[in-house]
């Protein structure tokens, strides 16, 4: 086994990423089917996945996200917040597939802003490769949030994750998207109008401003409302109903975690410019942190002590 030869894996319900590295450098990707949509077991999957890889001599892989789910490979308890990447890596589940060894990295827990239980799975990995990034974040309180299906609020202290608030802005806008009555009022009308859609978007947002997110519900039944009286397109409704979930979550989140400030935003390019339009609307600004490249210097942060963690048989 080369030492310097490493395997990165960021697996969530989705989709699966892979990364062949020797050093920082990537000599390879590969893509994958996520937890969800497995049709053999972890195990097997990833290891028909670098079979060849095998060759480079890699000495072990590391591992993020669903993988350590119950519904993943081994579930990998999650460490209780406050957490900084001594913690994390302290509580990393070793195992062994086929003699290479696979560490997988713990989600996290908390008690959120509304005093209840959250959890996150691979987020953790993502906020510590943004504070490597950026030594900056590390000092002092600062609030990152991670668009996507589950969007995470998390404040960061110190270095350390010290709490965060989960919203599935992007669950319930698929779910009202495709099993809901408030696309059908306006039929489709060909190829989406980008243009039609950010059009939409901004008209929701400025709708929570004006109102508030205290009336999300009611807001959302002007989605189809505006089709059936005021012709809006299914385009602009759509995107208007992204601009009420997105903007009721961020009007939401500056009441309970006070000014917003500047939020470090971690994810894909097109959604992080979402909530940035959003976040502006409510006196905050942001900046945007690629998410893959987040990814693999999270999990360069934790790969630093590979023999640290928890050893299963699996």
């Amino acid at each position: 086994m080369d030492p310097s030869v490493t395997i990165f894996g960021d697996w969530g319900t989705s989709r699966l990423r892979l990364y062949l590295r020797q050093g920082k450098s990537v000599l390879d990707r590969r893509d994958g089917p996520g937890i969800g949509a497995l049709t053999a077991s972890p195990r097997d999957t990833f290891l028909s996945l670098v079979g060849d890889w095998r060759e480079a001599g890699p000495s072990r892989a590391l591992l993020c996200g669903m993988v350590g789910s119950r519904n993943g490979w081994v579930e990998a308890p999650y460490a209780p917040c406050p957490a900084g990447a001594a913690d994390i890596r302290e509580r990393l589940l070793h195992l062994d597939a086929d003699g290479l060894p696979v560490a997988i990295v713990p989600g996290l827990s908390c008690v959120n802003a509304l005093g209840g239980p959250d959890v996150m799975r691979g987020e953790e990995t993502q906020i510590l490769g943004a504070l490597a990034m950026n030594p900056d974040l590390a000092k002092g309180r600062r609030l990152l949030a991670l668009p996507g299906t589950h969007t995470k609020w998390v404040v960061v202290e110190d270095g350390a994750i010290t709490s965060f608030l989960t919203a599935p802005v992007g669950e319930i806008f698929a779910l009202l998207r495709e099993h809901s009555i408030l696309a059908r009022a306006a039929p489709g009308d060909g190829a989406e109008s980008p243009d039609q859609v950010s059009a939409g978007f901004a008209r929701g947002v400025a709708r929570i401003a004006e109102k508030g997110p205290a009336v999300l519900p009611h807001l959302i039944f002007e989605t189809r409302s505006r089709q059936l009286l005021d012709g809006l397109s299914k385009d602009e409704a759509m995107g208007f109903l992204s601009g009420l979930l997105i903007g009721g979550d961020t009007a939401s989140t500056s009441s309970w975690f006070g000014n917003l400030g500047q939020v470090s935003l971690i994810g894909a390019p097109a959604l992080s410019a979402l909530y940035a339009q959003a976040i502006a609307a409510h006196g905050g600004s942001s900046v945007a942190v690629d998410g893959d490249a987040a990814v693999l210097a999270g999990l360069t942060t934790l790969s630093s002590t590979k023999n640290s963690g928890v050893h299963v048989l699996a």
